[in-house]
This record gives structure tokens, sequence and C-alpha cells, in this order.
């Protein structure tokens, strides 16, 4: 048996869900496709895929083995294009995860500028806000918030998205505006809440060398999502503090209204978060640096230093 020939076949029916899907894109009759899945089968001791009459679906080892085989085929990949000295055209999929807000309102409308400077490379996007297992899932690289956990993983600082407490017009109209972080608690509050815990996030305040919060106990709406967060302030459902990126926009139009604008959280840090030893992969590279140079583009401090400039002249 062809092991790698056959470890190939096993995703491309994992992923076609059809023999004769994957037979068609393989250029292969069917028969020898389902025999090197039986082979690998024999060879593994398990069954990788159940087969009916109408699709093939995958055991969960076959889910396991499907992972490892995606990782292990994108090494290959790396080898080959190593030696052939391809490192300056990478090809190959890489697979990549990343939060909604961010997927939609910021890399997917940039995506067409990295399909053009790297036409060979198959993005796989996952975009999902729950937390993902890296190696395990044979993920090469996600974008996230927060502070690392894992030693075995590396990070590349993308930029710092900063807070803007605002509201609605609507919700704001016959009320007191607050002039302190204190006066928060006499408004309903838009606020963030964790999906896995359940346990509502407060609003944090700094101004110089004072800190504060403020922890929204009832008469509100919490959200897990940030567009749907940023859907609420605009339904006029309270005040909330969303990313500047999201709110200014809307700030420009009249449609929400900043509120203590000297008050402000600490910066919400971005990194580009990959396993040790997979800097390694061309394809990683190339997004890695595409991806710095487009989240550039909502980085509060490069906003803050046009403001200074703005400003002093």
């Amino acid at each position: 048996m062809d092991q790698i020939l056959a470890i190939r076949t096993f995703v491309r029916v994992a992923e076609a869900g059809s023999f004769t899907k994957a037979a068609d894109t393989m250029n292969l009759p069917r028969s020898s496709v389902s025999k090197l899945v039986q082979d690998l089968e024999a060879h593994l001791g398990t069954k990788l895929v159940e087969r009916t009459t109408r699709s093939v679906t995958m055991t969960t080892e076959g889910i396991a083995y499907h992972q490892r085989a995606l990782r292990l085929l994108a090494d290959l990949d790396d080898m080959d294009g190593t030696v052939a000295g391809a490192r300056s055209a990478p090809k190959g999929r890489l697979r990549i995860d990343i939060g909604s807000v961010l997927a939609n309102r910021i890399l997917i409308p940039s995506l067409w500028d990295f399909q053009r400077q790297y036409p060979q490379i198959d993005l796989l996007l996952g975009v999902s806000d729950r937390s993902v297992d890296l190696i395990g899932e044979g993920i090469d690289c996600v974008i996230r918030g927060g502070s690392l956990g894992d030693s075995s993983l590396r990070a590349r600082k993308l930029c710092e998205l900063d807070y803007v407490l605002c509201a609605a017009p609507v919700y704001l109209a016959g009320k007191e505006l607050p002039m302190h972080p204190d006066d928060i608690k006499a408004h309903r509050v838009v606020s963030y809440f964790s999906a896995s815990s359940g346990k509502r996030f407060p609003l944090r305040f700094q101004r110089g060398n004072e800190q504060t919060e403020y922890m929204p106990m009832s008469s509100g709406i919490s959200l897990n999502e940030s567009t749907a967060h940023l859907n609420a302030l605009l339904a006029g459902l309270g005040i909330g503090q969303s990313f500047g990126f999201l709110a200014r926009p809307n700030i420009d139009k009249g449609l929400l209204i900043e509120l203590l604008p000297d008050w402000k959280p600490e910066n919400h840090v971005l990194h580009l978060v990959y396993p040790a030893d997979r800097f390694s992969n061309p394809r990683l590279r190339a997004f890695s640096d595409w991806a710095a140079k487009v989240f550039e583009g909502v980085d509060a401090r490069r906003g803050a230093a046009m403001e200074t400039v703005h400003t002093d002249g």
C-alpha cells in the first residue's frame, strides 16, 4: 500500500462525502479509491468512515485521523516546496480560525488582495468565537485577543483595538448624560458575557492613574458577540463599550453618541497565534505578514498618533 496516497485519498473522500466525487477529483476509478481507504483502515485496525448508499461520514476515529492527516500532508507539501525552491510562491492549504466580527468587518473584505498575491494558497477559514485546539484540530493559526495560556504556542501582535463608550440618541433622549463612570449606574447597560461561563464582563475605565469599573447587575442586556452588541446599542437598548472600529462610523453618522471620551479601558490586543513548530511554513509566514498590514488599518495606536499630529499641527 502506498500509505501517502491512501491518506490523500481518505482526505479527499472525507471532504467530498462521497467515494464517487473523490474519484472524479483524483481521476481514479471509484473502485481504486474505495480500495485505498479500505487498505488504510486495515493498516490502522479501525474504521475511518461509515459507508451508506447515499453518503460517507467519518467515524470518531476518522475525524481525529483526518485532522492529523491534514497537518501531515501540509508538512509534506512544505518539504517539497522547500526542496523545489518554491518559497517565493507559497502554495497548498492553510487553515485559519478567527472571530466573527473580525472576519466579517476586517479580514474577509480584504481577502481579495491575499488571493491576488498568493493564488496557489487554499484557505480554510473557520469563523467562530469559540476556543479552539490548534494542534488537536490541525489549525495553522488563529487571530484572537487576550493573553497566551499555552507555552507551546507563539504569537505575533497584530494591533490594539480601543473601546468607545456610547449610546444611541433615542436612548439618551431626555436623560442626563453621565459625567463620570459612577453615573452609569443610573442607566441601562448593554454589556458582554462569557459564552462558556455566562459571567458578565464589567465596564472598565481609566483616566491617567485613576481606574474604576462598573459591573452591570440587572436592568439591561448582555450579549456574547460584537456585531450583536453594536446592534443592541444602535437599537437604543442602553449604554455600552463597543470596539472603536465598529462604533466610530456610526458616531460620524450621528447614529451613536460617544460618552466619557476621557475615560478609556486598556486596549484589546490582537495576536496571530500559531503552534511553535509551524512558522517555517511559507504559507503561514505569507499570511502573517499580510494580516499584519491589514490589521494595522484598525490599530488604535495608529489612530491616536494621527489625532496627535492633527492637534499639534
